[in-house]
């Protein structure tokens, strides 16, 4: 599949600005992996629950993931006049081929495939809400986001094919729609609990990892996460959304001492095979439009 071509005044596009902007995307994704201790996910202690990935795994793939991250950005911009609907079509193949030098770095290990979908739309989102000289914040951003979206879930999840996908197949199962029905619907879980929750923590005063770690279990309690259905069915999703918002009742992370009751979750989604990789990817996105606000 072709990489689409840029118009041939794209270099009188802000290059400095949309690299800011991609720095910060790389930045998000570096500082969601360093993150310790996460429940089930690798971080700087240990794999989660995953067997194939490693640290290092997730460092090699956002520095491969980081070139790509301008190139949405001007895609957005050159495209700035199609209608939002017809812009994931583009959107695709750089999408395709950023995967392919992530799989490269990684040597085939699935890191970062949910976040290169939510950046790429977001960074997409960025470039054209500059070309339209439209106000780039994090409501607009998902906005854009979703216009670019509209109809995937029905398109993609939806409709009967005769071989499921795995998204295919716990939306039918579960009716959970993943990354598609959250990017489509405009980030809600982002827009209304996460991003909030994590302005107010920091609002607060309260240490910015453990604000972070703590947003992290809000998304964890909310999300249909599909990589924690996909390892452990409905009742291992429901099994840790109940673990998340048991200890969020019980006053979240709030101190350094909080953390141990983070490791015990962390032990007990490794014993049962469970990731929110999901929340991760979403949490990603909260940093990231933390900082372009």
């Amino acid at each position: 599949m072709p990489i689409p071509a840029y118009p041939a005044d794209a270099d009188a596009l802000p290059k400095a600005l949309f690299d800011g902007y991609a720095h910060l995307a790389w930045r998000a994704m570096l500082t969601e992996v360093n993150l310790s201790p996460k429940p089930g996910l690798v971080d700087r202690f240990n794999c989660g629950a995953h067997k194939d990935m490693a640290l290092a795994d997730f460092h090699r793939s956002a520095l491969a993931i980081q070139a790509w991250l301008p190139r949405f950005i001007e895609y957005g911009a050159s495209c700035a006049k199609l209608p939002p609907e017809a812009v994931l079509n583009g959107l695709r193949p750089l999408g395709m081929a950023c995967e392919a030098d992530m799989f490269r770095a990684t040597a085939g290990v699935n890191t970062h495939k949910g976040s290169i979908f939510s950046l790429g739309l977001l960074c997409a989102a960025i470039g054209r809400l500059h070309q339209l000289q439209q106000p780039i914040g994090a409501e607009t951003l998902c906005a854009t986001a979703a216009a670019f979206c509209r109809g995937l879930t029905e398109r993609e999840l939806r409709r009967n094919n005769p071989q499921l996908t795995a998204g295919q197949r716990l939306y039918q199962q579960l009716g959970l729609t993943g990354a598609r029905g959250e990017a489509e619907a405009g980030y809600p879980l982002v827009i209304r609990h996460a991003l909030p929750h994590y302005r107010a923590l920091l609002a607060e005063g309260r240490d910015p990892e453990l604000a972070l770690l703590d947003t992290l279990l809000l998304l964890m309690a909310l999300n249909g996460d599909t990589n924690v259905a996909s390892r452990g069915g409905a009742q291992g999703l429901r099994w840790l959304q109940q673990q998340a918002r048991a200890l969020l009742e019980n006053g979240g992370i709030r101190t350094a001492a909080d953390l141990e009751a983070l490791r015990r979750l962390d032990r007990q989604c490794i014993a049962r095979n469970l990731s929110p990789g999901g929340s991760a990817d979403l949490l990603i996105v909260t940093w990231f439009l933390a900082r372009i606000a």
